[in-house]
């Protein structure tokens, strides 16, 4: 792994995996960016966001893509009190367009035009089999779609898992 393009994507959700949904008690306080500025007024739940998530997630070696409704809000919000750069952000399709009566989710086609054939990861809370088969058939590379559980957030053993998965496809 040499070059950006050459890294796997990895395509990142923000509420659920990094602003988990269970109970606000133990979870740390974001540091110095935590002053509220106009784009997150009244939002308490960013408390939640965990300020070490981003050199663990940096360290994965990925190149990192937003893929929330949070859009490039999460670069002006989320990005700093973590401490990840500015990233690249997944454009979504118009909702109504993008329902699938099947159940596929509707971010899942949007991804794989992304990648456009690159191995990559998407880390959700909204992932189910219906994606995982859609992903299988119609994405040429290597893919991980992972689930974390929104009322734990991003884990220990999640990010093992992401670092074994991105050992076996893309060794440095």
């Amino acid at each position: 792994m040499t070059s950006v393009t050459e890294r796997p994507l990895l395509f990142l959700d923000v509420d659920g995996p990094l602003i988990p949904f269970g109970s606000s008690s133990g979870y740390s306080q974001t540091g110095a960016a935590d002053s509220p500025t106009s784009s997150d007024q009244g939002n308490p739940l960013l408390k939640r966001l965990d300020p070490g998530l981003g050199t663990r997630l940096l360290a994965l070696g990925c190149q990192l893509v937003w893929a929330t409704t949070w859009m490039e809000e999460a670069n002006d919000v989320v990005s700093p009190r973590i401490g990840l750069p500015r990233l690249p952000v997944v454009e979504w399709p118009d909702p109504c367009a993008a329902a699938d009566p099947r159940g596929l989710h509707w971010k899942t086609r949007p991804l794989v035009e992304w990648a456009d054939g690159r191995p990559f990861i998407w880390v959700d809370d909204e992932i189910s089999a219906v994606d995982r088969l859609w992903v299988d058939a119609s994405h040429p590379g290597p893919s991980l779609l992972h689930r974390v559980d929104p009322t734990a957030g991003l884990t220990d053993a999640d990010f093992s898992t992401l670092a074994e998965w991105l050992c076996a496809v893309a060794p440095r």
